[in-house]
């Protein structure tokens, strides 16, 4: 038998907390829905995000890599037109992509905002984050800075959102200079908006979240909404929880959604209270749900892979959905809406 010196006692004493941080582990995800990938949207487009990142999770268990595969898919998806490709142009006719990532267990969060002529925001975000002393990247600068790092500029407009544009344009007013053709249906649509969240949790509890948006149509070039901003769009706490925002950003901002959805968890609330919590709060500093003529939805995931979903306004027609996938396979929640008109 070994003398029991220094080295020895803590050789044993690390082999020990060792095997007890692994059972540890285990019996907490066992209890736990861990892994987990969840993203903002429904039936359609939710087996299209999840299952890369989640077959990408199952391989190499990196959280972080399996929520930019996710939102990538719909980036380079140019029949979407509220992210990445594709999405619907300024008030200029000029694409220009949001995006934010946040890495629970050290807080590190990287945001690109107004990039033109790159298709994958949350990637340049990602690199913002773990290539760089900053944050925050917007405009030229994350466009130089994305550049640099390999990414290929391209036109963003395709002709289905160039054609949307068109249309807005020429409807704007008839006391401008811009007219609609005299024959068929050329009438604009109602002003959309859109953006995807994509959250996961890996095997060992580990959390991260991406939001990403082409942002507001028709926008003031410029304008930045709540989807680069770390606590509104997205924010995400290791030992809690993750949340991320769609909808009217200049809401989400001046209440600090994502951050104060995981607040909500931190002090008890599950995450479909949560989420449903944050929209009551944006229809309070409204004035009431007869002043609310706009739309926000939350998703959360919490520490034990529960999850929730909310809305301000629905229909019979509409209410708010998330997707996700973890061991019992691709599901879809139907969350709730607190104004149904």
């Amino acid at each position: 038998m070994k003398p029991l010196n220094r080295r020895n006692f803590l050789q044993a004493a690390g082999i020990g907390l060792s095997a007890t941080f692994i059972k540890t582990s285990k019996s907490i995800a066992k209890e736990a829905n861990w892994p987990i990938v969840l993203c903002s949207r429904g039936e359609e487009w939710g087996p299209k995000v999840l299952e890369p990142a989640w077959e990408l999770l199952r391989r190499s268990d990196n959280i972080l890599d399996a929520v930019e595969a996710g939102a990538n898919v719909v980036e380079l998806d140019p029949e979407d037109t509220s992210v990445g490709y594709g999405g619907l142009p300024n008030e200029q006719g000029v694409v220009q992509l949001d995006a934010s990532i946040m890495y629970g267990p050290t807080h590190n969060c990287g945001a690109v905002a107004a990039l033109e002529n790159i298709k994958t925001p949350s990637s340049v975000a990602r690199l913002v984050m773990e290539r760089s002393d900053h944050i925050y990247l917007v405009g030229q600068g994350a466009k130089q800075f994305a550049l640099m790092h390999g990414f290929k500029e391209e036109n963003l407009l395709t002709d289905k959102a160039r054609i949307a544009w068109l249309k807005w344009k020429e409807n704007l007013s008839d006391k401008d200079d811009w007219f609609p053709p005299a024959d068929g249906d050329y009438s604009a649509e109602k002003r959309p908006t859109g953006t995807i969240n994509v959250l996961g949790i890996n095997s060992n509890g580990e959390i991260a979240g991406i939001t990403t948006t082409s942002g507001l149509a028709w926008k003031i070039p410029g304008r930045i909404g709540d989807s680069p901003i770390i606590g509104a769009g997205l924010y995400v706490d290791n030992e809690v929880g993750a949340a991320g925002a769609t909808g009217r950003g200049e809401e989400v901002i001046r209440t600090l959604g994502s951050f104060f959805v995981v607040e909500q968890m931190r002090a008890g609330k599950s995450p479909q209270q949560a989420c449903e919590a944050a929209c009551q709060r944006i229809i309070d500093i409204n004035g009431g749900a007869d002043k609310v003529d706009f739309n926000d939805k939350f998703v959360a995931v919490n520490k034990q892979g529960e999850v929730g979903c909310a809305s301000i306004l629905g229909t019979k027609e509409w209410q708010p959905k998330l997707a996700f996938i973890n061991k019992n396979g691709f599901q879809v929640l139907k969350g709730r809406s607190l104004i149904n008109r």
